[in-house]
């Protein structure tokens, strides 16, 4: 899952990118209207976590430029403000969900993970494949009925192969949608989470390379 973060508090929007990238989470950073745009004109988002009130171009603006560009990202926009009028103001501009600060990070993460799933093709609730199982709303999976002990970066790199339902999964598409902008293109990142998710199956040649074409379930 890729997003992008757009919040001008330097400190608020480092921390809870801090959250999301523990949770597995590919975050890019804007602090400013005017750089998120130029970011979404870049990177093809699942979701785009907006605070309303930004300096350059302001929040409302940059939600409404969003939805005239027809971006296929989710907008969750975040305001200082938690009023009934605010929200419904919000939503009306084009958000697709609105979270009042302060918030609970556990509800950012849970609601990021609402609208990304409505961003993508429609898939089962468990994406599965033959004996291995993925749960992407109790974030488990299991493989011949044995639970595998995956890290954050690990599961949502199966979520996205399983999801993929076969195609081969270029290495530079896994890097764009599954890490962000703070991973090295150059190095082996992709090759070497691959070879430590392929060791905890339980059927490792499940997990196909395809040479110089990527990988596949």
């Amino acid at each position: 899952m890729r997003l992008l973060v757009v919040e001008d508090h330097v400190e608020l929007a480092d921390s809870v990118t801090r959250v999301l990238r523990r949770e597995g989470m590919a975050v890019d950073v804007a602090y400013d209207g005017a750089a998120a745009l130029a970011r979404a004109d870049e990177v093809d988002y699942d979701v785009i976590v907006l605070d309303r009130d930004l300096p350059k171009v302001h929040g409302d603006d940059v939600c409404g430029e969003l939805g005239a560009r027809s971006v296929r990202a989710r907008v969750l926009m975040l305001t200082a403000s938690g009023t009934i009028a605010d929200r419904i103001e919000g939503l009306g501009l084009g958000a697709d969900d609105y979270l009042p600060k302060p918030f609970a990070y556990a509800e950012l993460v849970a609601r990021i993970r609402a609208l990304a799933r409505r961003s993508q093709p429609t898939h089962e609730p468990v994406l599965v494949h033959g004996d291995l199982r993925l749960d992407p709303a109790r974030r488990t999976a299991t493989h011949a009925g044995r639970q595998l002990p995956l890290t954050a970066k690990e599961f949502a790199v199966l979520e996205y192969l399983l999801a993929a339902e076969g195609r081969v999964v270029p290495a530079d598409e896994l890097l764009q949608k599954v890490w962000d902008e703070a991973a090295d293109p150059l190095t082996t990142t992709v090759k070497a989470t691959i070879n430590r998710l392929r060791s905890k199956l339980v059927d490792p040649s499940i997990l196909r390379t395809v040479p110089r074409r990527g990988y596949r379930i």
